[in-house]
C-alpha cells in the first residue's frame, strides 16, 4: 500500500480495514493515510460542522494545503471517507453476517435474537469511529442517506423479512405484516446499541441486564396471541 506503515497509534482495526478496502490500487500516500486517520478521529469526536481542516492537518502532521491537494473541500474529505465505508465495508459485512444468520439453524426465535444482538454489538465496537460519523451526518447529508439506503437497507430488509416469515410459519412470532415485525425488531435492537456505544457511552451501563431486557421486550412484543 504505497509504503504506508502503521505506527502503534494507527494500528486500530477500523483504520486498517478502511485503508485495505479503499486503497486497492496502492495509490494512497503516507500523508493521505495520515489525513484520513486524523479526519476520521476529528469528525467522530467533534462532528463535521465542528471540525476544521486546519485542526485535521495539525493532527495529521501536514500542511493544511496538503489536504486541499487531495480533496477540494472538507465535504469532499468527509464523503471520500464515509461513501467507501458504506459501499465497500458496511454493506458487504451486513449482507455477509445476515447470510450467516440465515444459514444457521436456531432452535427458536430467542436464540436468533440473541445472536443478532451479539453480532451487532461486535460490529459497532469494531467500527465505532466510522459509525459515529455516519450516525451524526446522515440527518444533514441526504446523499449519504441515499447511499446507505441503496447499498444496505434494501438488501438487509429482504433477508430480515425472510427470517421473520420463517418464524411466523413456525408460530413463534405473531401474525402481522412482516415489515412491521422487522421494524419493531430492528428499532429495539438499534435503540440499545446506538445509545450504548454512540450516543451515551459514558452512562453507567449494566450491559448484560440491558441485553436481557431488550430480548424480553422484543419477545413479549412479538409473541403470538395464544402465548400471552
Amino acid at each position: 500500500m504505497s509504503g504506508f506503515q502503521y505506527s502503534h497509534d494507527t494500528s486500530e482495526s477500523w483504520l486498517q480495514e478502511w485503508i485495505l478496502h479503499y486503497n486497492t490500487e496502492g495509490k494512497m500516500t503516507d500523508k493521505q493515510a495520515r489525513i484520513v486517520q486524523a479526519a476520521i478521529e476529528t469528525f467522530s469526536d467533534k462532528g463535521f460542522a465542528g471540525s476544521s481542516t486546519s485542526e485535521i492537518a495539525q493532527k495529521a502532521g501536514v500542511a493544511e494545503g496538503t489536504i486541499f491537494r487531495h480533496y477540494k473541500t472538507k465535504k469532499d474529505l468527509l464523503f471520500s471517507i464515509v461513501a467507501p465505508f458504506i459501499s465497500n465495508m458496511l454493506a458487504p459485512l451486513f449482507i455477509k453476517e445476515f447470510t450467516k444468520v440465515l444459514d444457521e439453524k436456531y432452535e427458536n426465535f430467542e436464540a436468533f435474537l440473541r445472536a443478532v444482538i451479539a453480532n451487532r454489538i461486535q460490529f459497532v465496537r469494531s467500527h465505532l469511529p466510522l459509525l459515529k460519523i455516519l450516525l451524526q451526518e446522515i440527518p444533514f447529508q441526504p446523499e449519504l442517506a441515499r447511499i446507505l439506503k441503496d447499498q444496505v437497507s434494501k438488501q438487509v430488509l429482504s433477508r430480515l423479512l425472510h427470517i421473520v416469515e420463517h418464524f411466523q410459519d413456525q408460530g413463534q412470532i405473531r401474525q402481522m405484516e412482516p415489515v412491521t415485525a422487522v421494524r419493531l425488531l430492528v428499532s429495539s435492537i438499534l435503540s440499545f446499541v446506538i445509545a450504548r456505544y454512540l450516543l451515551a457511552p459514558q452512562f453507567h451501563w449494566k450491559e448484560e441486564q440491558e441485553i436481557e431486557d431488550t430480548v424480553r421486550f422484543v419477545i413479549m412484543g412479538l409473541q403470538p396471541d395464544d402465548k400471552e
